[in-house]
């Protein structure tokens, strides 16, 4: 497949709340044009994150920079089913063969970025620990517990800013050629930009997450595609 897009970023537009119901039922359609392929994706997926993640440190590393790749081929299948084409198994590669470096960084990044969370979590809560090892009686209990609440709250925050910095990258790197920096910070602009209908569509995230878990997490590989079309719905909405 020769390489697509246009180059340079793209202006991000502000949308309505309600579009993220819109992105659901665009990603459920976008299932249904080919679930066995999806569902087919969906397994190997799953099998290969669960293979690394048995790898102590060096695997968890591994699956944060291959899942923007995978991502990136994704963007790709549903670009061609959306065209009319049609979505393979191979389309898992595709980010590889087309910008597989740059969709490693972006992993990279993300994966520096989480310890970077960790540690200024950690570093907050042993604040407080130290805090509370100094004093006595209950403001001792107070400041421990008020550090350990903080780190908690910072760490939230910095994923939640994270997973904004990583949720358009790899369609804009594939699709737009753009530098993975470039890419990550167009994207964290444009979530924080539509915050509202990304709160929405993150709690409907949830709650279908939870209701596909319920039948011994089958329902995971049905609801794994619905997201991958639904972001890619939300890539048209904002950028095309």
């Amino acid at each position: 497949m020769p390489d697509v897009g246009t180059t340079g970023t793209p202006e991000a537009h502000t949308i309505d709340a309600g579009r993220a119901v819109e992105w659901f039922v665009s990603g459920w359609q976008t299932f249904m044009r080919n679930p066995g392929v999806w569902i087919a994706i969906s397994v190997i997926l799953f099998v290969a994150v669960f293979a690394l993640s048995l790898i102590p440190l060096l695997g968890q590393i591994a699956v944060l920079t291959m899942l923007p790749i995978a991502g990136g081929g994704l963007v790709l299948g549903c670009k061609a089913l959306g065209e009319g084409g049609e979505l393979r198994v191979e389309h898992l590669l595709e980010g590889f063969r087309q910008r597989g470096a740059e969709l490693a960084v972006v992993g990279v990044l993300y994966a520096v970025g989480g310890l970077l969370a960790i540690g200024t979590a950690v570093l907050i809560g042993s604040g407080g620990a130290i805090g509370a090892a100094i004093s006595q009686g209950w403001p001792g209990v107070g400041m421990a517990t008020g550090g350990f609440a903080l780190g908690a709250l910072v760490y939230f925050a910095l994923s939640i800013l994270l997973g904004m910095a990583v949720w358009f990258a790899p369609a804009l790197v594939v699709l737009h050629r753009i530098a993975p920096l470039d890419a990550m910070q167009a994207s964290l602009s444009a979530c924080l930009r539509n915050f509202v209908p990304f709160l929405v569509f993150s709690i409907l995230a949830a709650i279908g997450g939870f209701l596909a878990m319920l039948p011994a997490g089958l329902g995971i590989v049905v609801f794994a595609p619905v997201m991958v079309g639904a972001a890619y719905a939300s890539y048209l909405d904002v950028f095309a």
